[in-house]
């Protein structure tokens, strides 16, 4: 019985052998035709490495300092307490977490401030904006030409045959934002040219931007990082600055009262200094109490407007650069290199499974025959 299982066994392996000999001597005999195969993806390698278009990313990362609600509440707030005002009674702003970051970027309003980003173009005088550069200036290279011609042609044909306008008709009320079909080509561009990635262990989010030229990479990165930072403190004080807002009005409107009422208590005193008469003190105790009223009202306002300024001052986040837009040495793409090692793998898969197809189909065809 052993030696039946052993007999098996061996046979098995002997089999084993001999298929991968017959694989072998397949691939030995068809080395022309993989070599051949594998030249071409070789060939299609170089002229894509060398043919993408060179681009440079500038990155900057910096720390949101957030949950500061109560930054300084030392100082400020004992300053504060001297002129009789409470900090206590206005925290609780909102924050927005650096996880959301990545969110802002992609709104449209954030992407529509990014397309009228001014640019200092090499050989031009004066700066353009990002959308006046890629619809009239960039050229995008061959290989773009080649996919735009062969990825975008079905889509033009259709757009004609459809008779779509790039058009935009707006809202009757204008209270609905509306996007050209240009500027959504912009926006799909910009979403592989920007990215905000937030790292949530170490506290710090990195931005970094894509461009064909080292300083407009630069310029577009710290223009963005400046934007970012803008939208979220706007709506970090968004709250604050209208409590700021409301109590300055009503500040100026107690002001012009108060000081309307001062004026008519000092002209009466004036008319009435030598006149001894109830009815002429009746009347200057009237304008006294609400000559009274009003200063109470006045400096309670102005102590509230000073406590609103304050709040603003404390709800500003503050970014921390930890590495500044730099104009980078290097570029960051095409990684030729890497593209031509890509290539040749694929060359030989490709070659490898053409043989191993040929034989296959040779193989069925023969079985075909012989029924």
């Amino acid at each position: 019985m052993t030696d039946k299982n052993t007999s098996s066994n061996q046979h098995t392996v002997n089999e084993d052998e001999i298929d991968l000999l017959a694989l072998a001597k397949t691939l030995w005999m068809k080395r022309k035709t993989i070599i051949g195969i594998t030249s071409v993806f070789v060939v299609l390698g170089l002229l894509v490495a060398i043919l993408s278009p060179k681009e440079f990313t500038a990155t900057s990362v910096f720390v949101p300092q957030v949950g500061e609600s109560n930054r300084g509440g030392g100082s400020l707030g004992g300053l504060a307490s001297l002129a009789g005002i409470n900090l206590g009674g206005m925290g609780g702003s909102s924050e927005i977490p650096p996880s959301l970051y990545p969110k802002i970027v992609s709104s449209v309003n954030f992407r529509l401030a990014i397309l009228d980003a001014p640019l200092s173009v090499e050989g031009l005088d004066k700066p353009v904006t990002y959308r006046h550069y890629y619809d009239s200036i960039h050229d995008p290279g061959v290989l773009s030409y080649i996919k735009k011609f062969t990825i975008g042609l079905p889509g033009l044909l259709l757009k004609s045959l459809r008779g779509d306008s790039d058009e935009v008709v707006k809202d009757a009320n204008d209270q609905l934002i509306r996007v050209s079909k240009d500027d959504f080509e912009h926006f799909k561009r910009l979403d592989a040219q920007i990215s905000v990635t937030p790292n949530d262990k170490e506290g710090f989010v990195s931005l970094s931007f894509v461009l064909p030229e080292p300083i407009m990479a630069a310029q577009m990165a710290r223009f963005a990082q400046d934007l970012l930072q803008e939208q979220v403190i706007a709506y970090k004080i968004s709250n604050a600055q209208e409590q700021l807002k409301f109590t300055e009005e009503r500040f100026e409107e107690k002001k012009k009262e108060f000081e309307e009422i001062q004026s008519r208590l000092a002209n009466f005193r004036d008319r009435n200094q030598n006149i001894a008469s109830a009815a002429v003190l009746n009347q200057q105790q009237r304008l006294e109490a609400e000559y009274n009223f009003a200063f109470s009202i006045y400096t309670e306002l102005a102590k509230q407007l000073e406590q609103a300024r304050i709040q603003v001052a404390k709800d500003t986040p503050v970014f921390s650069v930890i590495q500044p837009v730099t104009v980078p040495v290097e570029k960051s793409a095409p990684k030729r290199p890497l593209i031509l090692i890509i290539f040749i793998i694929l060359g030989g898969i490709v070659a490898i499974g053409y043989v191993f197809g040929m034989e296959f189909f040779k193989g069925v065809k023969e079985q075909w025959v012989n029924v």
